[in-house]
């Protein structure tokens, strides 16, 4: 890492809350217009709508890897997980103008569990492609709920939200929004409690996740079948499936 993106001072804030808004533009204009087409191009084949074809978009087109692998990107990342850093995943998150379905509490590490070996070093960059605000159903966390473990989900109403389990109990209370720009993003790690509510605005609201992880976890073979992972910079500390390795 060339230079510190992140401040000693936000850093720390990430590790004791388990989130960060980076108000700042991530890619420069031409590489963001780049991202955006990407997107658009996506949507379109699946219909403009929330689909499940927008996960892992990466493996069906490379052109996303530039943005995955971006020193911007993981300069980021290295601060919060160390120098040895594998892409996880990644997901065009789109909510139509209206119809937006919410997203129920959650945590991503609760959808991953038995795939790796740990969740303390996984990061989420999530960039906003559209502007992200309370209106259109933005991203919200409670903050330090990272180091409560796994928690209890209960069934949900699947025609109304994106998933079909929702966490129990959640201090709505202490819920804090992730109101972005265009070009601005927000980490999170995988273990925090997290949702959004419905997009009722005549706004779209669009993200695109990029996921990391600390080599030093195991990425499990036989519980990823069809999962394709990258040695995104350093080494490979745990011997995981790399592609690129």
């Amino acid at each position: 890492m060339n230079n510190a993106v992140l401040s000693k001072q936000e850093t720390e804030f990430y590790r004791e809350n388990g989130y960060l808004l980076h108000k700042k533009q991530l890619f420069g204009p031409e590489k963001m217009k780049e991202l955006s087409d990407i997107f658009e191009e996506q949507w379109e084949q699946v219909g403009r709508k929330l689909n499940s074809e927008l996960d892992t978009p990466h493996f069906r087109d490379e052109r996303l890897m530039k943005f995955l692998l971006s020193d911007e990107v993981l300069d980021l990342v290295e601060p919060i997980i160390g120098p040895n850093i594998g892409l996880w995943s990644s997901h065009f998150i789109c909510k139509e103008p209206l119809v937006g379905k919410q997203t129920p509490w959650h945590e991503d590490s609760a959808y991953w569990n038995g795939r790796l070996s740990r969740f303390d070093k996984i990061v989420t960059v999530w960039l906003a492609i559209d502007r992200s605000t309370q209106e259109n159903g933005c991203m919200r966390v409670i903050p330090g709920t990272h180091a409560n473990g796994f928690s209890e989900y209960g069934e949900v109403d699947g025609s109304q939200n994106i998933f079909s389990t929702e966490i129990k109990k959640v201090d709505h209370d202490k819920a804090v929004y992730f109101e972005l720009e265009p070009g601005e993003c927000s980490l999170h790690d995988s273990r925090i409690i997290h949702g959004a509510a419905p997009n009722t605005s005549e706004f779209r609201r669009c993200g695109y996740t990029m996921r990391y992880f600390a080599t030093d976890a195991k990425v499990v073979a036989d519980k990823n079948a069809n999962h394709k992972i990258w040695l995104a910079r350093g080494v490979d500390l745990a011997g995981s499936p790399f592609v690129n390795v």
